[in-house]
């Protein structure tokens, strides 16, 4: 009942939020809910699945490629762009874990790797250039509020992707307490005895590569969408990377974790070039050095171990 009242008391907060602040702040918002997103389709693969990635700025290029093509070339409404982009990035992502299923640890880091640097000039390549724009990329309208409602674009597009990341945090967390995500945890532990348990560990393996892929494809279309343009040099490697401290940052294995993942990746470089603009990515080395040395769980650690600080208070 307390985690239910606290959840509903969240909720109650974030409807309220486009009362009170600006455009431009609700904007910011919203990429950090699109960032959990994809964060959080990262952490079912690695946290909860056990297998490392630094390829999902690839699933979040066709997510949001998917996307903008639908809208930009087929005129599809925006609503249905969403599913299209997480099928596409379904069967990508699992037709890319069968594969991978030979390699573990660095080696399928270095696969994934190799994903993310390639995506970004595919998508440059000459004989794509009709549908995907080159290296112009593609520019898409930003959608205004349906029904006659009296709210902004971006108020709109704030309840959207907050409606959208409900369900997607939702669907999360009941995958990863069924049957489904139990094996794909016994997996994660020990492979081997999960195995020797009946658990087809390829097939298990290539499904999480999928639905993580889903994830991060749907979090790459509410990003096409939010920011109105999608270029190839919007997806490099460094977006890859900052999934992964967002993971890192959030607490791997914990599924709210991607919230706070997405506020630092979003954040933190700001607040490091308002500090220093000469030195803006020394300065985000030694903010997030401290942020590790205070909390080496991540988000995580730092809120179990404030709540059970409390709960012995408490007793």
């Amino acid at each position: 009942m307390r985690r239910t009242a606290l959840l509903l008391a969240a909720l109650a907060v974030a409807l309220a939020l486009p009362l009170f602040l600006k455009n431009f702040t609700l904007f910011q918002l919203t990429l950090v809910m699109v960032y959990a997103v994809a964060i959080l389709g990262l952490n079912l693969l690695t946290g909860f699945n056990g297998q490392f990635s630094l390829g999902h700025s690839a699933f979040y290029a066709i997510g949001a490629y998917t996307a903008a093509i639908l809208m930009d070339k087929f005129d599809l409404p925006y609503p249905l762009t969403l599913p299209a982009a997480g099928a596409a990035c379904l069967v990508v992502g699992f037709l890319f874990g069968l594969p991978a299923l030979r390699l573990e640890g660095l080696y399928l880091a270095l696969a994934t790797f190799a994903l993310a640097v390639a995506t970004p000039q595919i998508l440059k390549f000459s004989a794509f250039e009709d549908l995907t724009g080159g290296v112009q990329g593609i520019t898409i309208l930003k959608p205004d509020a349906p029904f006659g409602l009296p709210l902004s674009q971006d108020q709109w597009l704030y309840y959207f992707t907050l409606a959208v990341s409900i369900v997607m945090f939702w669907a999360a967390s009941n995958l990863v307490s069924s049957r489904t995500g139990r094996a794909l945890m016994a997996i994660r532990d020990n492979p081997l005895a999960a195995r020797s348990m009946g658990v087809d560990t390829a097939l298990y393996k290539s499904l999480a590569f999928g639905v993580s892929a889903l994830y991060t494809g749907v979090a790459g279309a509410l990003g096409a969408i939010v920011i109105q343009f999608v270029a190839p040099d919007s997806f490099t490697f460094f977006l890859a990377v900052s999934f992964f401290v967002g993971l890192v940052v959030g607490g791997v294995g914990w599924i709210p974790g991607a919230l706070f993942g997405g506020l630092f990746i979003l954040f933190v470089p700001n607040w490091a070039e308002h500090i220093s603009k000469g030195l803006a990515w020394a300065v985000y080395g030694i903010i997030l050095i401290l942020l590790i040395y205070i909390m080496p769980s991540g988000a995580a650690g730092f809120v179990r171990a404030v709540t059970a600080k409390l709960q012995r208070r408490a007793s």
